[in-house]
């Protein structure tokens, strides 16, 4: 994570005290101007996560419901992890045709592009496509697209097909059968989101063994279970980034084995207040952000990303996560080292890497 000299400036160490700090004096100012100003990738984003009340007030409407903006506000509200799942349930359930993804995906991706965000790798949750008896070939076509026309605009997109856990082996076998054949067709890799506790990685060993070379393999470990997950899924999943991975926090042995081997933890913090997971693992029903170990990974030398998870849903932003890393006390200069991982824990080609390195490094030294 720290590859060359990306930063001139020891002062613009700070804190950022609101979410908006373009009056603020000095340091503040210019952390928020590089947060801005960096060409940013996001590792950990579900498609379905960003649809903001009044796309599902509207989404509802096209199939017959009546639902107003502060019913979804309701049902994203704070709550413990169940409660988040139930209301991922709900939200996806007014996603019934093709023309529906096509409306989030071009959404999303006009989010992203005025974060600055030249890159993402979006999670569609296929396991709940199958569940509800849809194509998911044809959803993705559509997303594809709908979205094709930001590559232009500067923003480039890859997906991962995402298996749910609970949902069982066969479930998943099936998304990653889907997934192999959208291999190359903008598909980077296949992941298993959900419930971490219903079923044991090794439950899943011959489906990740079966997957092509080429398609990259990701996991979500760690957020509510015990680091043993995480070092499961490394040893047994062979996966190269894992979602969440707090737990990480309780093992100095799990935090050099991901700093020895690369492997990069997606860090979601509000993500992890808000569905109960970082109080979980805290046993501390009053967690609180401050508690968050996104600062120890750092010192530990962690590979990690920043990402929003659910952004609509934990009403965040890949700059407000950003944000919430400095007012954690995170540097400037890791920040920038942070936005770095991004790309070099893509599923990219080394020479697609070196680009966007280049033009975060360029970024950094304009402002700073």
């Amino acid at each position: 994570m720290r590859a060359g000299r990306i930063f001139r400036s020891s002062n613009v160490i700070a804190v950022l005290d609101s979410p908006d700090s373009s009056n603020a004096p000095g340091p503040a100012r210019d952390i928020r101007s590089l947060i801005h100003a960096l060409p940013k990738a996001e590792l950990h984003l579900h498609l379905e996560g960003s649809i903001a009340p009044r796309t599902a007030v509207e989404l509802a409407a096209r199939h017959g419901v009546t639902i107003v903006e502060r019913d979804v506000s309701a049902c994203y509200a704070p709550g413990d992890f169940a409660f988040f799942l139930n209301a991922f349930k709900w939200v996806t359930s007014f996603l019934r045709t093709p023309a529906d993804y096509a409306l989030i995906a071009e959404r999303l991706a006009e989010n992203l592009l005025a974060q600055n965000v030249v890159y993402a790798e979006i999670t569609l949750s296929i396991g709940v496509m199958f569940l509800r008896k849809q194509d998911p070939l044809d959803n993705f076509g559509a997303i594809r697209e709908a979205t094709r026309q930001f590559e232009a605009r500067g923003l480039r997109l890859n997906w991962i097909f995402d298996a749910v856990r609970q949902f069982g082996v066969p479930a998943a076998e099936e998304v990653a059968r889907v997934a192999a054949e959208c291999y190359k067709d903008g598909v980077v890799a296949f992941g298993i989101g959900g419930d971490e506790t219903a079923l044991p990685a090794s439950s899943f060993v011959k489906i990740y063994e079966s997957l092509d070379r080429g398609l990259g393999r990701v996991i979500h470990a760690g957020e509510i279970g015990p680091a043993s997950n995480i070092r499961d899924a490394v040893d047994l999943l062979g996966v190269t980034r894992v979602g969440h991975g707090i737990a990480a926090m309780h093992d100095p042995r799990s935090m050099d084995i991901l700093a020895e081997r690369g492997i990069a933890l997606e860090i979601c913090p509000t993500s992890n207040l808000r569905t109960g997971a970082l109080a979980r693992q805290l046993s501390d029903p009053a967690a609180r952000m401050a508690q968050h170990p996104l600062p120890l990974f750092v010192r530990r030398g962690v590979p990690i990303t920043l990402s929003t998870d659910d952004p609509a849903m934990f009403e965040t932003s890949l700059v407000g996560e950003f944000a919430v890393a400095s007012q954690l006390g995170v540097s400037a200069a890791d920040l920038i080292r942070i936005a770095e991982a991004s790309f070099v824990h893509a599923f990219l080609s080394p020479a697609e890497k070196q680009f966007y390195l280049q033009s975060i490094r360029a970024a950094a030294n304009g402002i700073i």
